[in-house]
């Protein structure tokens, strides 16, 4: 076994990482850009190393410097994580080289699967099934067009060297193709420095199933079950689960001898992914095609640990050091069913924009690991919950990497239990500073679909009502928070002194104090009333709601508005006030309307960047007439690209950026003038 190894990676899997290694009494060395030199991941090593600046392509993505801080601090090996350099082959080759072990598979390994076009017809070869498509190394827009024409519509464009969603776009219509492949060569040239794409056939209700397989230098490989990936958006995975709903033990065992067979046939040692589409069959079973393979652990691989009772990073370290694999193929089973939600810093009101900021609040529901019984063959954890995080209060989510904040993780005997337990570990996490899609993943799971394993990768379209048209928290439970908090702020500056004290007694009468709160947009006059013999009221418009409050904690709240009862938990971060209710979750603004009375409207006819990034390019030019909704332009942040639309009817008076530029948050991009 190794005694050091270097995690050329960052955020939670360098954590996770770093906390088997600590386990198997391994040290850690940590590389970290200009951006990340507070980072948590670099805490959680017993060494570090600056590699360059904030970008991935100024750090994490420079093997040379990577290669140079693991022989300067004596790492017998590299941890690649996922992402960045885990499947570059020349990565690997140069680890080779310098006699560093690659935590991962093979060279040739990482060659013959890189290309998802090579790998399909490798895999043709092999009698795996296949999408029909085109998967050739021809790029010629009106050739790929015509291919497109040929297979039928809906067709995907999916980059050849691509993963994560990124250069990937459904194409419903022939004149559409030739954008959609433009929008996505430029996104794969941008994440993979590779612009070459294949043409697929639209598989209409698609499930993406994916097999968890390992082999080791011995020649062993197995197969450690499945995981459905179906639930995403902008092709990205939001919700995973082991083992996959209504999967037949049959089809279990066809789809894992395949996955192994494919990992045979290019020499795998180490953990890789062999993911397939799979539709329903008209006996309710699976038909499957493959897809592609992953030569690397998955971010999802925690669900698998939880069925399985394995840790899959000691596996790598074990078998990367020339261990043989801990378990046969007849040794490992499942037990019971785990499901993964991926947190996000993102807006999923706003097609999922990526959100940056400082996570003012970060609260996890109580952390309950997964462990083995002592027999290592059953696996059971009546209360398991488990988050795999890089981030705590104080970090902030910067615009240069990946939106993802947290992996939340739960475990039960059978799927209801689970999602139980994942509704209620969503409730509990709380955060504030930065926007989520916590909310979001709450009504996914709580949704018709999901809730009935009605799976495929259109859910979230199919429940578009549920998902983002859901009733926001009650008006008065908001209010109560905003107002059930500042009373306890004022009772904590209590003194002794009768006369210092804030709870509005009188002589005579009836105390009045005033709020004035926007929620949802609105601007709500609150007043709270507190009668002589102390019973408190609140009225807020024509609506007067008998009201009590008793603090618990630090945070806590329990609250009584109208006879309705809620515990809450108030966090206040300047004029921004978030209440969290079992649920769900609101905010507030608190206005002072003193600080406010010289505001005026609004500027008009400017259209600005939401977060930091690129500009791609402009779809207006000045003097055009457009209309509301419609694209003006695309920018490229966060590894991702994101169209501009217009906010009302207007005319492009001019443009402020050229493509190519770079612009910060809030910088205006263009003057639209109205009708």
């Amino acid at each position: 076994m190794f005694t050091k190894i270097l995690i050329a990676n960052r955020g939670e899997i360098a954590c996770r990482v770093a906390a088997t290694a600590r386990r198997l009494g391994i040290k850690t060395v940590a590389v970290y850009s200009d951006a990340d030199a507070n980072a948590r991941h670099v805490l959680a090593c017993d060494e570090a190393v600056a590699i360059g600046g904030a970008s991935a392509r100024e750090s994490y993505l420079r093997a040379e410097r990577i290669l140079a801080a693991a022989q300067a601090t004596g790492a017998q090996a590299v941890h690649p994580g996922y992402g960045f350099l885990s499947e570059n082959e020349a990565f690997a080759r140069a680890c080779a080289e310098a006699g560093i072990v690659f935590i991962g598979p093979p060279p040739s390994a990482i060659a013959a699967m890189g290309s998802k076009s090579a790998a399909k017809a490798l895999m043709g070869k092999a009698g795996v099934p296949l999408v029909p498509g085109y998967h050739g190394d021809r790029q010629e827009p009106a050739f790929l067009r015509a291919e497109a024409d040929t297979i039928g519509y809906p067709v995907l464009i999916k980059a050849s060297a691509g993963g994560g969603g990124k250069g990937m776009r459904r194409v419903d219509r022939s004149e559409d193709f030739e954008d959609a492949l433009a929008s996505c060569q430029r996104e794969a040239k941008a994440s993979f420095g590779d612009q070459h794409v294949l043409v697929e056939r639209y598989v209409t209700r698609p499930r993406h199933v994916e097999i968890q397989v390992f082999g080791d230098a011995h020649g062993n490989c197995v197969y450690l079950f499945e995981r459905d990936c179906s639930v995403q958006r902008r092709h990205q995975k939001i919700l995973e689960e082991a083992p996959a709903p209504g999967m037949s033990e049959a089809r279990r065992a066809e789809m894992g001898a395949a996955a192994v067979a494919a990992a045979k046939a290019v020499g795998y040692v180490g953990a890789g992914t062999v993911e397939f589409i799979a539709e329903p069959t008209a006996d309710g079973d699976l038909r499957f095609y493959f897809m592609e393979m992953n030569t690397r652990l998955q971010v999802e691989h925690p669900v698998t640990e939880a069925i399985t009772g394995t840790d899959l990073v000691e596996w790598q370290l074990r078998v990367a050091s020339g261990e043989p694999l801990p378990l046969r193929q007849e040794e490992l089973a499942i037990h019971g069913h785990a499901i993964e939600a991926r947190i996000c810093a993102e807006n999923p009101d706003a097609k999922f924009m990526p959100a940056i900021g400082t996570l003012a609040v970060a609260r996890w529901p109580e952390y309950v690991a997964f462990r083995r019984n002592a027999d290592a063959q059953s696996f059971h954890d009546p209360a398991a919950v488990r988050i795999d995080s890089g981030f705590g209060e104080g970090d902030a989510i910067s615009p240069h990497y990946d939106s993802m904040i947290a992996k939340l993780i739960v475990w039960g005997a059978d799927r209801a239990q689970a999602l139980a337990r994942l509704d209620a570990a969503l409730a509990q996490t709380h955060i504030v500073g930065v926007q989520t899609n916590v909310a979001f993943l709450r009504r996914v799971v709580r949704s018709r679909s999901f809730a009935e394993a009605d799976l495929d990768t259109a859910l979230i379209e199919r429940e578009h009502a549920a998902l983002f048209e859901a009733p926001p928290l009650p008006l008065e439970c908001v209010v109560g928070g905003v107002v059930a908090h500042a009373l306890a702020l004022e009772r904590a500056r209590e003194t002794t002194d009768p006369w210092s004290r804030a709870d509005g007694w009188r002589l005579h009468g009836v105390s009045t104090r005033r709020f004035d709160i926007e929620v949802l947009g609105r601007h709500h006059a609150v007043t709270l009333e507190r009668l002589h013999g102390g019973a408190l009221w609140l009225v807020v418009g024509t609506q007067r709601w008998a009201f009590a409050t008793t603090p618990r904690g630090a945070d806590g709240h329990e609250v009584t508005v109208d006879g309705r009862r809620w515990s809450l938990a108030v966090y206040a971060s300047g004029e921004q006030v978030s209440v969290f209710a079992p649920e769900g979750s609101g905010v507030a603004h608190e206005v002072d309307l003193i600080a406010h009375a010289g505001d005026g409207a609004a500027e008009g006819g400017q259209l600005t960047a939401p977060m930091p990034g690129k500009v791609i390019a402009f779809l207006a030019q000045p003097g055009d007439a457009v209309k509301l909704g419609q694209p003006l332009a695309v920018m490229e942040a966060m590894k991702m690209e994101h169209t501009i639309t217009a906010p009302r009817d207007g005319t492009v008076e001019e443009l402020l950026y050229a493509a190519g530029d770079q612009v910060n948050e809030g910088g205006e991009l263009l003057r639209l003038a109205a009708v």
